[in-house]
C-alpha cells in the first residue's frame, strides 16, 4: 500500500509554528482507514492542535425529506462505532475533538469549503479506499490537491492520476 503526502500550493500557506487543526475526513459514512486515523490522531496530539473528524455525505435533492428531517438516516451501530473511534481515542489522549456531519449535494465541494473555513494544517483523506470507487477517489483527490491550501495525506494506492 502506498501513501501520498504532498504540500499543496497556495500563497497563504502557514509556517510550521502556525499550524491549524487536523482535519480527518471520510465520505459517505465509509469507515476510516486504520493508518489514516492513527496519523490524524498522532498529528493532532504532537502538534497540540484540535482534531476535527468529518463525515461528508451526499444530501439528495429531495425537499420533503429535508423538511421532515429524513435527509440522512442514522448509520448502523458498527459504522457509527467505527466513525467515532478516532475521536474517542484522541479525546482519551487529551486532544480537543469536534465531530461533524456535513451534508451536501456535492460532497467534494463541501469538504473544500470546510477546509477553507477551518484552515487545517493537515487534511487527512481517511476513507477506507477499498470501500469507495476509484473514480470517486481520483476525482476527490484531484479537487483537493488543486484547491486546498494545506498539507494533505491520503490513504491507499495510487488513484490512477
Amino acid at each position: 500500500m502506498t501513501t501520498q503526502l504532498g504540500r499543496l500550493r497556495s500563497p497563504d500557506t502557514r509556517s510550521r509554528g502556525d499550524s491549524g487543526p487536523v482535519l480527518l475526513a471520510t465520505f459517505f459514512s465509509v469507515p476510516f482507514d486504520q493508518g489514516a486515523a492513527e496519523l490524524a490522531v498522532t498529528s493532532a496530539l504532537e502538534e497540540g492542535q484540535p482534531l476535527i473528524v468529518a463525515n461528508v455525505v451526499e444530501l439528495p435533492p429531495l425537499p420533503m425529506s429535508v423538511r421532515f428531517g429524513y435527509d440522512h438516516l442514522d448509520d448502523p451501530p458498527e459504522i457509527e462505532s467505527a466513525l467515532r473511534a478516532p475521536a474517542e481515542l484522541a479525546h482519551s489522549l487529551g486532544v480537543h475533538v469536534e465531530r461533524l456531519l456535513v451534508r451536501s449535494p456535492r460532497p467534494v465541494v463541501a469538504l473544500l469549503q470546510l477546509t477553507a473555513e477551518r484552515r487545517p494544517g493537515l487534511l487527512v483523506l481517511g476513507s477506507d479506499p477499498a470501500r469507495l470507487s476509484r473514480r470517486f477517489l481520483r476525482r476527490a483527490w484531484r479537487a483537493v490537491r488543486d484547491q486546498a491550501s494545506c498539507l494533505v495525506w491520503r490513504a491507499g494506492e495510487d488513484y490512477g492520476e
